[in-house]
């Protein structure tokens, strides 16, 4: 008698977009055919066309009314996934920063349950982000939080920083990712809460490259981010010890 075969996971690619016509298309048309089963669009109240293109390339569009923040944004993103039943959730960037052809291997690891949480990293490839023109002081600020982040959470990881990023289903639907911030210090903490309820992270090589339509967080913004992450760190602190109970590391 014939073995059932292993049910494929289904897959979707959620992309919170901002301003992004210029470049949105290029991205789209790298993605690897056939490999997702749903590819979603939230557009956080762009004032360009980025919702009209992506209808035109056939893409699940979700429209902001109002513009609510990267964070919100990527809410948004996650509960329409799980909504849509997906099993692995990736999101992927579509200003052409982040290599669509390794969405895959992004997928892999979850796959094949070795992880719950994968990050394409920037510089886990020796000289990654100095060949791709990543600006000295963005690489200095990511060295110095991940090292921060390492001495806290014991992932041993090469960046926490990255924004392209997998998650799987039981993920999403464990963590408390909706009580997180909605601007960029999201990011930090859905990783924070990967340690604090026990979730594997795993790490596949990405390249990035920066360029003039490529969205990019400048200096100001860059510090408050820095910052967040260094709070949100001893948030984890006081709770892990007892001291001080955080409601976005509590089941």
């Amino acid at each position: 008698m014939q073995e059932p075969e292993e049910k494929r996971p289904k897959i979707a690619v959620v992309m919170p977009a901002y301003n992004a016509a210029a470049t949105l298309g290029s991205t789209y048309e790298r993605i690897p055919p056939g490999f997702a089963d749903e590819i979603i669009l939230v557009d956080d109240a762009s004032i360009d066309t980025t919702p009209e293109i992506a209808e035109e390339l056939g893409l699940r569009v979700v429209v902001h009314p109002h513009n609510v923040g990267y964070g919100g944004n990527q809410k948004t993103c996650y509960l329409e996934a799980l909504r849509l039943g997906a099993d692995i959730v990736i999101m992927l960037h579509p200003d052409g920063q982040y290599e669509p052809e390794i969405l895959p291997q992004m997928a892999e690891p979850i796959q094949r349950g070795q992880a719950h949480v994968v990050l394409g990293s920037r510089i886990i490839a020796p000289g990654g982000a100095r060949a791709a023109h990543m600006p000295w002081w963005k690489i200095i600020a990511n060295r110095f939080l991940t090292a921060c982040e390492n001495l806290v959470l014991r992932q041993g990881l090469s960046e926490y920083h990255s924004g392209y990023r997998a998650y799987s289903r039981h993920f999403l639907e464990t963590v408390p990712f909706l009580r997180n911030d909605n601007g960029f210090v999201f990011d930090t903490q859905i990783l924070v809460q990967a340690t604090a309820f026990g979730f594997r992270v795993h790490e596949v090589p990405a390249r990035t490259r920066y360029f003039e339509d490529a969205s990019s967080v400048g200096f100001r913004t860059s510090v408050k981010y820095g910052f967040g992450t260094l709070r949100t760190l001893l948030q984890y602190a006081l709770h892990r010890a007892g001291m001080r109970r955080s409601r976005l590391f509590a089941r």
